[in-house]
């Protein structure tokens, strides 16, 4: 491999991870006078979390934004090739799940997640999406609903887009079910919050 080839896939790495980082549930929320989003609810980054300030269309720009940050990363880093946009995949992943300027504590990665995959292969990704809402709709609870769209989602990349893809969602599944292990441990003890009733879902957690 020449070292030009080898330069642009790190490049295609950190500065996915880069993008990956920025804590926009963080950012936007301190914008507005509410504080640090890390004190409030969960004390997760993402989407669900700047929800239970009451504020939804701040809720809903940080599920836009952490989903845009992997799409952007993916669509930038696929100009080089398909390698490097893996790489920028997986480091946006990295990035939102463990960012090093929040002391390597970020998001749960579901809406980073539908980007990249969205942006890698919009059918794999609205199939995801779709996913998730039938499983939302079905039963009531947003991390079941993220953990079996993420969950699926290497299955439908190699059906889909092929062995690259479905490895990079593979390495994704990992990321975002090991950000859930406490969400997971509720739904084992049959204690994970549900939706409320007659209530639209909120949207993947992020």
């Amino acid at each position: 491999m020449e070292g030009g080839g080898v330069w642009l896939m790190v490049l295609a790495a950190v500065g996915g991870y880069g993008l990956g980082s920025v804590p926009f549930g963080l950012i936007l929320t301190r914008a507005v006078g509410l504080g640090d989003i890390r004190a409030i609810g969960s004390g997760n980054i993402g989407a669900t979390n700047v929800l239970r300030t009451g504020n939804k269309p701040l809720a809903l720009a940080t599920l836009l934004l952490d989903g845009g940050k992997g799409a952007v990363a993916v669509l930038l880093a696929g100009l080089a090739g398909g390698d490097e946009a893996a790489l920028a995949a997986a480091g946006a992943m990295l990035g939102h799940t463990f960012p090093v300027w929040l002391g390597f504590r970020g998001g749960k990665g579901v809406a980073t997640a539908l980007g990249i995959l969205l942006a890698a292969a919009w059918p794999v990704g609205v199939a995801a999406c779709l996913i998730w809402l039938a499983t939302a709709a079905v039963f009531r609870i947003s991390s079941l609903a993220a953990l079996v769209a993420i969950g699926t989602s290497p299955l439908i990349g190699w059906a889909l887009a092929g062995e690259r893809l479905a490895l990079v969602a593979a390495f994704i599944a990992v990321l975002v079910t090991l950000r859930h292990e406490a969400n997971i441990r509720r739904l084992v003890r049959g204690e994970e919050p549900r939706i409320a009733p007659g209530r639209k879902p909120q949207g993947p957690t992020s």
